[in-house]
């Protein structure tokens, strides 16, 4: 956990925030484009992480009972966690939807029906998982 996790949810916020971060500072695209060929495979891997991260809270949730840094913690691995699921959803679509949902319609359908709700608020997650990962880098360093 910590920096390395607060760094990935940095470079997750920032795929998710392109074209945020584009529209501001057009020079980042070149950087920015050699990275996004891979933002699939990213995507799906830190959604799973992510999966695994709620059920690793839910499992934790034993830090409740520790006084407010086990509840600062606590709040911390769940958000980040459902960061990481839903920004590697996001992000891992395309790759999910053809190697996983390819074969069965109505899953490939209902797929489509939560993307159509997630993709607006890429942008406003991504910066969210900056801020998130940049907290978790300075919170780990300091505690």
């Amino acid at each position: 956990m910590g920096i390395s996790w607060g760094i990935s949810l940095i470079v997750l916020g920032v795929l998710a925030a392109y074209s945020l971060i584009v529209a501001k500072k057009p020079e980042a695209a070149k950087l920015l484009d050699k990275v996004t060929p891979y933002q699939g495979w990213i995507g799906i891997f830190t959604c799973l992480w992510g999966i695994w991260g709620i059920i690793w809270a839910i499992i934790s949730i034993g830090l409740l009972g520790l006084g407010l840094w086990g509840i600062i913690w606590w709040i911390t691995l769940l958000a980040g966690s459902v960061l990481e699921a839903v920004l590697g959803f996001i992000l891992g679509y395309a790759l999910i939807s053809k190697y996983a949902l390819s074969k069965n319609e109505e899953a490939k359908k209902k797929g489509e029906q939560v993307l159509a709700k997630l993709a607006p608020l890429s942008g406003t997650l991504g910066i969210i998982a900056i801020i998130f990962g940049v907290w978790l880098i300075v919170a780990w360093i300091i505690f």
